[in-house]
């Protein structure tokens, strides 16, 4: 698959152009830079290595970047803005969110354009004036005039996003400050929700974190809810925070620690993989590709290296086998796997 019109870069020289061959055209069509850890995101990060983070998304062909004010109270964005400063804006596609608003140390509302700072948090605002004022920092901090794909940031409330946000966020695509809206939530029932009662408005879903080789429960009503209604669907948290990337170094799923079951189940998937010669962070990232509706996948990446990780991905040959070796042992797991990816042909 690849990003729908309202998540390509407006140039005619985008990143697959740019980027000149097989592998980084795939990246470039259906890869994105997830921004929450150069946001500190559990672990600080340096001005500089956040920059060079960015620089070598760029070099790898990617121009897709997501990012939220809540990730790191205002850094995430800040330090995206200052890495892209002089990169053509019509060149790359910037996604950000709004429904939470950021707050100091004391509980107050940050001046626009500001970051929390220590002590400082978001809050939860589903309201038309939280959206606009939201919206209105994040473009300073990220210093354009305009967002690509403006998300909704796990909505408490689903009646209260229908009554303000959303029509909040519609009313900015109207105007052209934002190209395509959509909701990101690691829920799915919230978002199946929001995709059905919201008239056909969305653009996009981005599940975290359930649609993965572990997690397949957004097979089962979120995907087939956006795909009647034309929604795409961003997969993030490909990852499952970090069982899928290493089960041993990093045996964590959801931000917990993973069930012994699950543990189990990612390294018989790494044992898959490893006998097709394929690594088990490689097949993590294309198995959403696979699945009808899937436009594109956001990973996060603090450094350098960790980009090449999932960059590299794009030229790996996966064996239409191991696709079936991996979806048997998620089966085996009593997954919800119903859904049937109709083919296994290499993304």
């Amino acid at each position: 698959m690849a990003f729908r019109a309202g998540l390509r870069p407006l140039t005619s020289t985008g990143a697959a152009d740019a980027a000149g061959d097989v592998a980084a055209t795939l990246a470039a069509s259906s890869f994105g830079l997830g921004c929450a850890p150069i946001g500190n995101l559990f672990t600080p990060v340096a001005e500089a290595d956040a920059e060079a983070t960015v620089g070598r998304a760029l070099e790898r062909g990617l121009r897709f970047f997501d990012t939220a004010p809540h990730y790191g109270e205002g850094v995430s964005e800040l330090r995206l803005g200052h890495a892209l400063a002089g990169v053509d804006r019509d060149s790359v596609v910037i996604a950000t969110k709004v429904g939470r608003v950021i707050v100091d140390a004391d509980g107050a509302p940050v001046p626009s354009g500001g970051t929390g700072g220590p002590g400082g948090t978001t809050v939860g605002d589903l309201g038309r004036d939280g959206v606009l004022r939201s919206l209105e920092g994040s473009l300073a901090r990220l210093g354009t005039d305009r967002v690509d794909l403006l998300y909704l940031h796990d909505p408490a409330d689903v009646d209260e996003a229908l009554r303000g946000a959303l029509p909040a966020m519609l009313e900015l695509r109207d105007q052209g400050v934002v190209r395509a809206v959509g909701v990101g939530m690691g829920r799915n029932a919230p978002v199946a929700r929001l995709v059905r009662e919201a008239a056909g408005a969305l653009d996009v879903v981005m599940p975290a974190g359930r649609v993965t080789l572990l997690d397949r429960t957004a097979l089962d009503d979120l995907l087939p809810a956006a795909r009647e209604r034309g929604v795409g669907v961003v997969a993030a948290g490909v990852y499952n925070s970090g069982v899928l990337a290493d089960p041993v170094a990093a045996p964590f799923f959801d931000y917990h620690p993973a069930s012994p079951e699950q543990v189990d189940r990612a390294l018989r998937m790494a044992a898959a993989c490893h006998r097709e010669g394929v690594d088990l962070p490689t097949a993590a990232v294309r198995w959403p590709l696979l699945v009808p509706g899937v436009e594109a996948v956001v990973v996060g990446a603090r450094t350098p290296a960790e980009v090449d990780v999932f960059a590299d991905a794009a030229d790996a040959v996966v064996p239409d086998r191991l696709w079936t070796e991996l979806d048997a042992i998620a089966s085996s797991a009593e997954q919800a796997v119903d859904t049937v990816i109709g083919s296994h042909g290499t993304a």
